[in-house]
């Protein structure tokens, strides 16, 4: 191995040489401000080139492939990395982009079998693999080098050394890349055909966000002439958990992509001044009252996100369209008639492709041209243009009774007059009321938004190539029809757990709820068992918390990377005193990223400023949180979705906090699947009984 590690050595420095070289180069370069295009288009491509050499500067590249194919004399060394380096002075290839087609060997070839194979745009290539080797570099030194496979020896399966080397690094702020460890079922999504709907059911710490961002790293550079970075859009639950994926793609060389809520998106879309209850005073409503929510606004809030109700507005606006025109004829001055019956089919036959207001629009406009025409053969008997006028004052009259509406006070009319048909008869009558107090809530964002495509249409700028969606499991059946009309090539990278669907008045119970959108043909369906977040402590814990409410799903598979047990403490002395020494401990451990998870943002609010009373530098989490600083968090139990720390310390698991009941199960199940090396659990009276079963082999009852 001391050998490999000089000659590893020897052309990394190669490879930096080259890097450092170039980089000066290119930055010598005037940059070009004329007016020439060609000029521009050159510049712009130097400036890309620069770009991709400092961001592969650092670490230019983590693995190696040793390939020979069929037709080949001998092997050739491929050094796959974040981007593709070619020596421009002796046109070779030194460094392979991870997601060239040659690079998916360095996934997907296990040792197992004679032969490897990728797809190129020529067809298969088949050859065989010498070497498979992960390499880790920092600041331009090696710091590590594992082999996991050599042909001709018995050095195989060893490639876990490296991934369990990676997993026990500690994290920072920021979710980070994970092209040096990709693993086969992840690269096996993130290559997938564009043009598809691809559903990914993944366990807590299984990489669903960070496969999905790797996903769009991949298809910008294998569809480059028919995908454009700012036509892609990723939706995600909060702008805190924007702030804390904002990182991946710019470490990938992606830019420009598209990144936002569902709401902040569509509120745009409207460019209406709708008031909307704030989301964030939602989820505390939810989580933090003291008796339960209301069943019926449960009803009514999961209505509303439902397929039902779609068809609902789909029959109502319809409805809405038939009698839009008026049966009375239209009569500019006396003896001159324009039908009602040809305004009609001028609206429902000659203009159907039109959205509605661009209908009622092109109508407006040929009147005024059949008013024109008609007058020009009275214009002797009309000379001062009386008539004329006349006939403006009376179609300004006869618009009058065109029954018009902005998007927010046609959702009300429509829901307030129109009659029940495939809604359920008590919720309907739910929501007249409802709509009656003019109070509009998130799940009515996709009804006003299905509302504004029926009177607007979709401009082509407003399209999108390809959808992500996160935390998909919190969104509607109806949201997603809305986005299948923004994206028709129907291509969809949509992430979730159903044992993370926390918010019951919102998201969904299956999958199927969101297949039947979609034509069958352009749907797929991916489960991933695997979770590389936490240890295997944590995870055999997190499971037991949620085995009876599985259902079809399969429980969270750790990777073979053992820690400490879980400690389940009884609250005796101080809290704040506990959790103090608890922070120490975990530091001493090599823990950066610390969190406090509370049942409400009440109580965070209280172990923060009793934290920060004793000196502790801590960062209070809340709804209204648009940025994540890492270091020492507190915060509500609610908002940690999708989130990950280095330890996790929850308090107040006690019975009455958690009572047996699956939503608290899943929320539980949340909290304690933060948690990467190190779990501590507290409660004061009686443990909750989502705990209480647990086998004590799986826990420890002390502090350290």
């Amino acid at each position: 191995m001391n050998d490999s590690w000089e000659k590893e050595r020897e052309y990394l420095e190669k490879v930096v040489s080259y890097i450092e070289h170039r980089s000066r180069e290119l930055a010598e370069i005037p940059r070009y401000y004329g007016k020439d295009i060609v000029e521009q288009i050159l510049d712009d491509q130097r400036q890309e080139r620069l770009a991709r050499l400092r961001l592969s500067s650092p670490e230019p590249y983590f693995g190696r492939l040793d390939f020979q194919e069929e037709s080949a004399e001998s092997s050739v060394p491929l050094y796959i990395g974040k981007v593709g380096i070619q020596d421009e002075d002796a046109d070779q290839l030194i460094v392979v982009d991870w997601r060239a087609p040659v690079a998916s060997m360095f996934y997907s070839f296990s040792g197992h079998g004679d032969f490897a194979s990728y797809e190129s745009p020529d067809g298969e290539i088949s050859g065989t693999v010498y070497l498979k080797r992960n390499i880790a570099i920092r600041n331009q030194q090696i710091q590590r080098i594992v082999n996991s496979f050599v042909r001709g020896t018995d050095h195989l399966g060893v490639t876990d050394e490296f991934l369990l080397y990676r997993l026990g690094e500690n994290k920072d702020n920021r979710l980070r890349d994970i092209v040096s460890t990709i693993q086969h079922e992840q690269d096996r999504i993130i290559r997938a055909h564009k043009d598809q709907a691809l559903l990914i059911q993944g366990v807590p710490g299984s990489g669903k966000t960070t496969v999905a961002l790797h996903r769009l790293a991949y298809l910008l550079y294998q569809y480059q002439d028919k995908l454009k970075a700012e036509k892609i859009v990723i939706f995600a639950p909060n702008q805190m958990f924007l702030d804390y994926i904002s990182d991946v793609l710019p470490e990938l060389g992606v830019g420009g992509v598209q990144q936002t809520t569902f709401a902040s998106w569509a509120l745009d879309l409207l460019q209406e001044k709708v008031q909307i209850q704030d989301s964030n005073q939602r989820q505390v409503t939810w989580f933090e009252r003291d008796q339960q929510t209301p069943q019926e606004d449960i009803s009514i809030s999961k209505m509303k996100g439902s397929l039902s109700f779609l068809v609902f507005l789909q029959q109502a606006f319809d409805q809405y369209e038939k009698n839009f025109i008026p049966k009375k004829d239209f009569v500019p001055w006396d003896g001159i008639v324009l039908t009602a019956k040809e305004i009609r089919y001028w609206f429902e036959v000659e203009y159907k492709h039109d959205p509605f207001l661009k209908r009622v629009e092109r109508i407006t406009a040929r009147i005024k041209r059949w008013i024109e025409i008609e007058h020009s053969s009275y214009r002797q008997m009309d000379p001062k243009g009386t008539w004329k006028k006349k006939a403006n004052q009376r179609l300004r009259a006869y618009m009058k009774t065109w029954p018009l509406f902005t998007t927010h006070q046609l959702y009300i009319h429509l829901c307030s007059t129109s009659p029940q048909s495939s809604l359920d008869q008590p919720l309907y009558s739910m929501i007249q009321q409802s709509m009656k107090q003019k109070q509009l809530h998130y799940e009515d964002i996709a009804p006003l938004l299905y509302l504004h495509l029926r009177l607007h249409g979709v401009k082509n700028s407003e399209r999108f190539d390809h959808v992500v969606i996160d935390e998909a499991q919190d969104v509607s059946p109806f949201q997603i029809a809305i986005l299948k009309e923004y994206c028709p090539s129907q291509s969809f990278t949509i992430l979730g757990d159903l044992m993370q669907n926390i918010f019951s008045y919102q998201g969904i119970e299956h999958w199927n709820d969101f297949s039947i959108i979609f034509d069958q043909d352009q749907w797929d369906y991916i489960q991933l068992h695997q979770s590389y977040r936490s240890t295997m402590e944590i995870i055999n814990f997190s499971n037991e918390i949620i085995k009876s409410y599985l259902g079809e799903l399969t429980p969270a598979q750790p990777v073979f990377r053992s820690g400490e047990l879980i400690r389940l403490i009884q609250q005796e002395n101080s809290l704040d005193q506990t959790l103090l020494s608890s922070i120490q401990y975990v530091q001493q451990q090599g823990s950066h990223t610390i969190a406090i998870i509370t049942r409400t943002e009440q109580k965070a609010t209280e172990i923060h400023r009793s934290l920060q009373a004793l000196g502790l530098s801590i960062h209070l989490i809340t709804p209204e949180q648009k940025e994540y600083r890492g270091g020492i968090s507190v915060i509500p139990i609610y908002l940690t979705k999708g989130m990950e720390f280095d330890a996790v310390l929850l308090i107040d698991i006690d019975e009455t906090n958690y009572p047996e009941q699956p939503l608290l199960a899943k929320l539980l199940y949340v909290g304690c699947t933060r948690a990467l090396h190190q779990l501590f659990i507290f409660y004061k009276g009686k443990l909750s009984p989502l705990l209480s079963k647990i086998p004590k082999s799986l826990y420890v009852t002390t502090l350290p």
